[in-house]
């Protein structure tokens, strides 16, 4: 009796089973040392079978990197679709980055590393990252404008304010150097500060 060979997973859980032995290899060995052949030993399968979901290693690493800032992205889009004032949701959206990105400096510095090198030779994602951050913001800032909650004049005056404010307290090089407490006090200082001038108009 021959014994039917099992089913191949579907391409999406195979992408994702790819995507997490991928992470799980460049924690272990870094981007430098790192190849498709090591993921595909890491899951023991054919590099074949990696190269029929990612045409090459950049493609790859591309796909990591993207992944990692999809899951940093879902909380933040959930603030701003969430209830609440434009200034409370500002707040929580900026505490929240912070508490991310000191998170995964501080839990797992090495994984971070390397997601920053790799990071680093995708420009494209890096662009695109900040520019979804910027909307994220734009967009808090015109529904508070909307709702005469903020009195500012000038919505990219305003947003481009906002973001300069707050640099370091999310910037990879300057958040453990800022040496927040855990609850984001300075942060949150900064915040009152720069809502108080959008809510007079004093800011932008």
């Amino acid at each position: 009796m021959t014994v039917a060979a099992p089913p191949d997973p579907p391409p999406s859980d195979l992408r994702e089973r790819i995507l997490t032995a991928a992470e799980e290899v460049l924690r272990r060995y870094g981007p430098a040392k790192t190849s498709v052949v090591d993921v595909a030993r890491h899951l023991s399968m054919s590099h074949g079978n990696i190269y029929r979901v990612f045409s090459s290693k950049e493609a790859l690493r591309g796909a990591v990197v993207e992944r990692w800032l999809e899951r940093a992205h879902a909380p933040l889009a959930a603030i701003v679709a969430g209830p609440g004032s434009a200034s409370d949701r500002l707040t929580a959206w900026f505490t929240t980055l912070a508490r991310q990105k000191i998170e995964k400096v501080t839990s797992d510095p090495e994984l971070f590393q390397t997601y920053q090198a790799l990071l680093h030779q995708v420009p494209e994602l890096i662009d695109q990252h900040l520019v979804w951050l910027d909307a994220q913001v734009r967009q808090m800032l015109a529904e508070g404008q909307a709702t005469g909650e903020f009195r500012f004049a000038d919505l990219d005056q305003a947003t481009v304010a906002v973001l300069a404010a707050t640099v370091p307290f999310r910037h990879p090089d300057l958040i453990v150097a800022t040496n927040d407490s855990p609850d984001h006090a300075k942060l949150r200082a900064v915040l009152a500060l720069v809502i108080a001038g959008l809510k007079t108009g004093a800011l932008a």
